[in-house]
């Protein structure tokens, strides 16, 4: 697990233009916490290109404990996913996706000339986004009695952290995300006053 208070990740989606002999790579940038997200992603852009031969991608999520993957979908092996990830490690980049739309020109571009393209494709698309710093944080859950929502509630907003709609059944439940280096702190708050922490996960 890492220690690190900060990770770097992009602002906002981009998008860039690469052409090789005839073929026409399309590349996208997203910021990313989850495969949710990643999955919606995919799916618009082939819903989007329909007629596109390959959408390939890569993605570095989740920095207190990286998860990676690098799809070449249809491309030869390694020639795809691996360049594009190649460029998010470059920039030392987490909470990413980055994915590369392929139309197909007529003419073989043979490996090299694939990771070419598809590292191009996938560079140009980070190189127009900004990139900003953020803090690692938790997703920390506490469920208590209604008698208890009232103090919980308010730690929250003094607390200034961000939450999820409370979720209301027998108990009283939500999710608020902390600064990763402040859990055994809060925990222990928790624990003090019976709120009695779910879980503690890393997100961001």
């Amino acid at each position: 697990m890492k220690t690190d208070d900060h990770y770097r990740t992009i602002d906002q989606p981009t998008e860039s233009n690469f052409r090789d002999r005839g073929s026409k790579f399309i590349g996208y940038a997203f910021p990313v916490t989850n495969e949710e997200q990643i999955k919606h992603h995919l799916q618009h852009l082939r819903k989007l290109h329909p007629s596109a031969r390959h959408v390939c991608y890569a993605f570095r999520i989740n920095p207190l404990n990286e998860y990676w993957r690098a799809n070449d979908d249809g491309e030869p092996s390694s020639s795809a996913g691996k360049p594009i990830l190649g460029q998010i490690r470059s920039l030392e980049l987490q909470n990413v996706l980055v994915a590369v739309v392929r139309y197909f020109g007529g003419t073989l571009l043979g490996v090299p000339g694939l990771i070419n393209a598809y590292r191009e494709a996938a560079a140009e698309a980070l190189q127009s986004a900004v990139i900003v710093e953020k803090i690692v944080t938790v997703e920390l859950t506490a469920t208590v009695n209604y008698d208890k929502m009232g103090d919980v509630m308010k730690w929250v907003k003094d607390s200034h952290y961000d939450y999820q709609a409370p979720v209301m059944t027998d108990t009283f439940s939500i999710t608020i995300q902390i600064p990763a280096r402040t859990v055994a702190e809060v925990k222990q708050l928790f624990e003090e006053n019976k709120w009695l922490p779910e879980s503690a996960t890393g997100d961001e």
